[in-house]
């Protein structure tokens, strides 16, 4: 009998193994990812030097279905998953003007954008149609970034500002008439001289200019308010946006314990600046903010999305940790970051390259540098141009970044020859080669194509074919692989050490040892030990000075380490006065 009940619960262990195991591939084959930059048909500029722009997102949730708002864009975008988006092409609202926000009134949507003259607010009970009604034609004081919010009392709310002198603005105004109810409130003001996050440039280093304070968003939360805004400028990787708190909606405001709250200065993509926090349908809070490039133009920029959260103290930050990496979009509520990273990790980085050709001054190296201002660029745009990457190794691959970079184009506005073909080949011997992407056959704009791949896929070699550029050469910005590398985490946490700047308290400059198996590191940081809720990505170096802390508050460091099998976690805290 006990030989029989051993045998049964063997069989039973077995059977639960199996079904873990089929459980896992399904969840695995389940799960939808999305990388930054966010792969919208960012609209080619109507004139000047040819680029793509969209900056200044406002992200609402209308109907069970999401509105994506961007400067200068032509239309606006909507989806119902967050990530697949379906273009909107309209002229019944000004899409050509900067920084739009919109908001749900009486189950329909309500749309402003800046006009240095007249603001006219629109709105529309079907935005998916495309149509729109004219509700008011012209605000009481011409604004610029202006920010919509409704409070749980019914009362509507409209913040502005957009200036390196002036502050940010709020005031009550009628949800029938629009008018202004009561005095205009100064709310935020600059403040560089104690705020690191303030000074201008990418690395927080252009003490001499003024700061841009700009893009307002609220939200409200157990009872309080969240006024956010973003600085130091919009060409910078700097890029980010801070927050003020408050226990009414025109003050006064309060500067948070923990800014600047959404903050990338450093990856692939950079900035995270001048965006909107919107809450799910299953009550997940996101920030979405613009990523810089302003390379071909100073206002050449994409959009970007993070988890952001309430901590139980009701402290908000975004999490931007390996923020251009992929992340799960998850069909639940989720507690971290650490639920939406699927350990997919980058394994491209200064990878070995062959191309087809080379144009001078956009080397093969560029194709994986992890930085989105370089790029690669073949001499011509004909079908043939390729490129090859050489992995060193057989890896496990998860998905593909094809982020095409718009080399000598003569594009404008929306056309329908705008859009990409190309075929991904993978080998494991540089012999055998087998289709891993097919889209020879592709007709729509994918100027960041992010692609999961059904199944895990092993190889050591990739091979992109461009088979259409739609104008000027074949080029890439980065063409990124995620996946495993089947080798071993970093062994060992690294030693952290810093000092504190005592000319200028808004500097900390950091050191640790190297570790030759690490691809990079993250520093993650903060002004409370349980709260390290900045991040700063480190590749290959191992120091960092870091110019964007709040000079009369104390912060609290530790450092992780990362390859391309996953991520050594830092647990040793060192604290900084």
């Amino acid at each position: 009998m006990s030989k029989l009940i051993t045998r049964i619960g063997f069989i039973a262990l077995i059977v639960f193994i199996v079904t873990q195991c089929k459980i896992e591939k399904i969840e695995k084959k389940q799960l939808s990812t999305v990388c930054n930059p966010m792969d919208l048909s960012y609209r080619f500029m109507p004139n000047g030097v040819s680029r793509r722009e969209a900056a200044d997102p406002t992200v609402i949730l209308f109907k069970d279905t999401y509105y994506l708002f961007a400067s200068k864009s032509g239309g606006y975008w909507f989806s119902d998953d967050l990530t697949k988006w379906t273009f909107i092409e309209t002229n019944e609202i000004p899409t050509e003007e900067y920084a739009p926000t919109a908001i749900v009134l009486n189950n329909e949507v309500y749309f402003l954008a800046s006009n240095g003259k007249k603001n006219t607010v629109y709105k529309s009970a079907n935005p998916k149609g495309g149509k729109w009604q004219l509700v008011k034609d012209g605000l009481k004081v011409p604004m610029t970034d202006p920010a919509f919010f409704l409070d749980d009392d019914n009362k509507l709310f409209l913040y502005w500002g957009c200036s390196n002198k002036n502050p940010i603005y709020g005031v009550e105004i009628d949800k029938t008439t629009f008018e202004f109810i009561g005095e205009t409130q100064e709310l935020i003001f600059p403040n560089p001289e104690n705020l690191g996050w303030e000074i201008r440039g990418d690395y927080n280093t252009k003490t001499e200019v003024s700061p841009w304070l700009e893009g307002a968003w609220m939200n409200k939360h157990n009872g309080k308010y969240y006024l956010q805004y973003s600085a130091p400028g919009t060409r910078e990787k700097s890029y980010c946006d801070g927050v003020y708190e408050s226990e009414n909606p025109l003050g006064p405001y309060t500067l948070a314990k923990h800014n600047s709250f959404a903050y990338k200065p450093e990856g692939f993509a950079c900035g995270a600046g001048h965006g909107s926090t919107f809450e799910d349908k299953y009550g997940n809070f996101w920030h979405v903010g613009t990523i810089t490039i302003s390379v071909k133009d100073k206002f050449e920029r994409r959009i970007g999305f993070y988890p952001a959260f309430f901590d139980k103290d009701g402290v908000l930050y975004s999490n931007t940790r390996l923020g251009d990496f992929p992340i799960i979009i998850p069909k639940k509520k989720i507690e971290s970051i650490d639920d939406i990273f699927p350990n997919w990790m980058l394994l491209s980085y200064n990878k070995s390259i062959e191309v087809s050709s080379e144009l001078e001054g956009h080397s093969k190296k560029l194709a994986t540098d992890e930085e989105i201002r370089t790029y690669w660029s073949a001499e011509t745009g004909n079908k043939g141009e390729w490129l090859q990457i050489d992995l060193e190794k057989e890896v496990e691959i998860n998905a593909v970044q094809v982020n095409f970079a718009e080399q000598d184009t003569e594009l404008f506005n929306r056309q329908p020859n705008i859009y990409q073909q190309f075929l991904v080949e993978y080998s494991l011997d540089n012999k055998t080669w087998n289709t891993l992407i097919d889209k020879t056959k592709n007709k729509a704009d994918v100027p960041h194509n992010y692609i999961q791949l059904e199944t895990t896929t092993k190889a050591r070699y990739l091979k992109i074919t461009n088979y259409y550029t739609p104008s000027g050469k074949f080029a890439l910005s980065d063409f990124r692989v995620f996946g495993n590398g089947q080798g071993n985490l970093p062994q060992f946490e690294r030693t952290l050490t810093g000092t504190r700047n005592k000319e200028d308290r808004r500097q900390v400059h950091l050191n640790w040892n190297t570790d030759k198996n690490a691809l990079g590191y993250n520093i993650r940081y903060g002004t409370h030990p349980e709260k390290l809720y900045h991040n700063y990505q480190v590749l290959k170096n191992n120091s960092l000075t870091i110019r964007s802390l709040n000079k009369l508050q104390k912060y609290y460091f530790t450092i992780d380490t990362f390859n391309e099998n996953g991520i050594k976690k830092g647990s040793k805290i060192i604290e900084i006065n």
